[in-house]
């Protein structure tokens, strides 16, 4: 048998392909094309098994196998890294750290930024003494049964004895009246089924619109009614973003601020800053109030998202709380439908306001709580004019309102109950019947109207800070019971201290809140009338004057002084231009009312600019024996100077006073015509 030479084979290496398909990760480089590593992928995806010849040796290993053979040795990076010490982090540090970065979180005027790259799951921590359920430790399959690993299974009673012992000890616990599964044979008392009416704002349609106007948004701003801030509040949707939406900003805004007294605002805005930035708004298309900081807030947060485009701002909160009136009022003009009933927004719409900030409007959404059928109408909810018994909510709003405002209003001098009050109103109105009775379902419509569209006064006081009196009180309690306490259990100190921490907390975050306020309450034009008892309280917060208070009241005095002195100049060239007594009792009313005017100025301490007092020069007027009285008169006034103070009066085309002075449709013939 000849000799047979063993042939070395030698392997060689998988020729580079020059192939220009875009499966070759070799072939050349575009600016658009796959990268390298993109079309190993894909290899991988589609060949994922090595190719092998007949005698199962690999000939063409698989995209992710190394060509290595076995046995050959690799070369790492010579790194320190990998021969000094590990980076790790000390306990008291972590805890540190836990604690100031959950206080950067609480607190709601820091935004922290990078979040993904922050160890927030260190807020999230559970329990530290969890109750563990018995099955989760030991199953019954560990405990009983051919696998079972104990000998003697963890029961509370080994014996019979024990057992029949723990039963005679519940059986003398036990109280019957306590206990819900006995059959008993009274009727049960079963709430009526509210009116479809009731349940309006509670579709599952607008839930929808408002999840997507929630999810659409990068800042949510919650509007809120002044005159009654925790009523219009709602706290399922805000526990909603603060666990599934925490990269989400939560702003209040308190509309219809016009409708109370500046101090109700001042303290609602000083109580809600604890949680969320609150802002004071007063919706209006001509005198707006908080306009530029609501704006001012909205350009910050668009510096903050700077990675973003555009941001969008979702209005949310309940029915009729001025949704739409405060984006028209940002536009300074109509873009969306405006109504004082509820229900007017249907579907949820995009606004622009500016280049890079977006406003989304969206419809008033209520959720399901325990309200009355009464506290829902007061609140807005609900359109009157569907309400089947209005009179049945009157006694309610009778008590909310005092009795004052209504005799004002209503112009009503005394009742026995509601049914009385509505009669008379109805009689006094002409509200009647046939057969001469008082229409008391229109009339009870007309006042639920005039008390959701804020014509009657009515406000929610807020909560009085009483911490200081209880801290003397319970320094008091304990001199005196000392004894007491020590023999009491550690666990009460520890809630008393978590108590104390809870108010240092509040009130460092009133403080800041206080100091974070920029708006200026004095500016705030209240537009219903409320009595001295209201307005009394008032007086307990006087806002601290900044330097910007002190030089507006320095321009307001220097511009009383220039008003002043205007006016004597007018009464001396008035003087000549009067002939009849009647003209001069006409000039002589229309300088006191711009003296009323400058004290109004000096009351108010304004830090806009106020309007030029002057006084009006009379018209048609005749000249009679100008010879005889020009020693007396002084200097004559030249036309373009007459020319200068007539425009000077003379009002602007503002919407509000212009059918007041103008003759439109000799509607205004009879009134006497102010000048030109």
């Amino acid at each position: 048998m000849s000799k047979t030479k063993k042939r070395t084979k030698v392997v060689k290496d998988t020729p580079i392909s020059k192939a220009n398909h875009s499966l070759n990760p070799n072939r050349e480089s575009r600016p658009n094309g796959r990268t390298k590593s993109t079309i190993n992928r894909l290899l991988m995806y589609k060949n994922c098994r090595p190719k092998r010849d007949r005698r199962g040796k690999i000939v063409k290993p698989s995209a992710f196998q190394s060509r290595l053979s076995s046995g050959s040795v690799a070369r790492v990076a010579p790194n320190q890294k990998w021969f000094g010490n590990t980076k790790v982090i000390g306990q008291k540090s972590l805890q540190r750290f836990q604690e100031e970065l959950g206080k950067a979180l609480k607190d709601p005027y820091q935004v922290v930024m990078r979040q993904t790259k922050l160890p927030i799951t260190l807020l999230n921590e559970s329990a530290k003494n969890k109750r563990f359920h018995i099955l989760d430790t030991e199953t019954f399959a560990s405990t009983f049964g051919p696998k079972s690993k104990r000998k003697r299974p963890v029961l509370k009673t080994c014996s019979l004895e024990d057992f029949v012992q723990a039963a005679e000890e519940s059986a003398d616990v036990y109280d019957p009246s306590k206990d819900r599964s006995l059959v008993t044979g009274l009727d049960e008392e079963k709430k009526e089924a509210r009116e479809m009416i009731m349940l309006k704002g509670q579709s599952k349609r607008l839930w929808n619109e408002l999840y997507k106007v929630i999810d659409s948004s990068d800042v949510v701003i919650q509007v809120l009614d002044a005159r009654d801030p925790m009523g219009t509040r709602s706290k399922h949707i805000e526990t909603f973003m603060r666990k599934e939406k925490p990269h989400k900003q939560l702003i209040f805004v308190l509309n219809k601020c016009d409708l109370v007294p500046t101090w109700i605002t001042q303290r609602w805005v000083t109580i809600l800053s604890v949680e969320c930035p609150t802002m004071a708004f007063h919706a209006s298309i001509t005198n707006p109030f908080g306009k530029g900081a609501l704006i001012n807030i909205l350009r910050q947060f668009g510096k903050l998202h700077g990675d973003k485009k555009q941001i969008s701002v979702g209005f949310i909160g309940y029915p009729n709380v001025g949704k739409s009136s405060i984006i028209n009022t940002l536009r300074s003009k109509k873009v969306c439908k405006v109504a004082p009933i509820a229900g007017e927004t249907k579907v949820w719409q995009y606004i622009t306001l500016m280049r890079r900030i977006y406003l989304i409007d969206c419809p008033g959404v209520v959720y399901p709580s325990g309200d009355t059928d009464t506290e829902i109408i007061l609140k807005g909810v609900v359109r009157v004019e569907n309400v089947q018994d209005p009179q049945d909510h009157i006694p309610e709003l009778m008590s909310r309102v005092k009795k004052e405002y209504l005799v004002r209003t209503y112009k009503v001098a005394d009742w026995k109950d509601p049914m009385d009050f509505l009669e008379q109103y109805a009689k006094r109105t002409g509200k009647l019947i046939k057969g001469g009775e008082a229409d008391i379902s229109t009339v009870a419509k007309m006042i639920l109207n005039d008390f959701q569209r804020g014509k009657l006064p009515y406000f929610v006081k807020p909560p009085v800070d009483e911490s200081k009196i209880d801290d003397n009180t319970e320094n008091k309690d304990n001199t005196e019971n000392t004894n007491q306490e020590e023999v009491s259990n550690e666990e009460t100190s520890e809630a008393a201290k978590n108590e104390q921490k809870d108010k240092e907390v509040f009130s460092e975050n009133t403080q800041n809140a206080q100091l974070s306020e920029n708006q200026d309450f004095s500016e705030l034009k209240v537009q219903i009338e409320f009595d001295e008892e209201d307005l009394a309280p008032g007086s307990e917060v006087p806002a601290e004057k900044t330097e910007k208070t002190v030089k507006d009241e320095e321009d307001l005095s220097e511009e009383q002084e220039a008003a002043v002195e205007k006016i004597e100049k007018t009464e001396k060239d008035a003087k000549p231009l009067g002939e009849n007594l009647s003209e001069e009792q006409e000039v002589s009313a229309n300088e006191d009312d711009e003296s009323e005017k400058i004290q109004q100025l000096s009351v108010s301490q304004k830090s806009e600019k106020t309007k030029k007092v002057t006084a009006m020069n009379s018209r048609h007027k005749k000249r009679k024996h100008e010879d005889d009285e020009s020693e007396g008169r002084g200097k004559k006034l030249t036309a373009k100077q007459r020319r200068r103070i007539m425009l000077q009066e003379k009002k602007k085309k503002i919407g509000v006073h212009f059918y007041e002075e103008k003759n439109v449709k000799n509607r205004n013939r009879n009134r006497r015509q102010k000048d030109l």
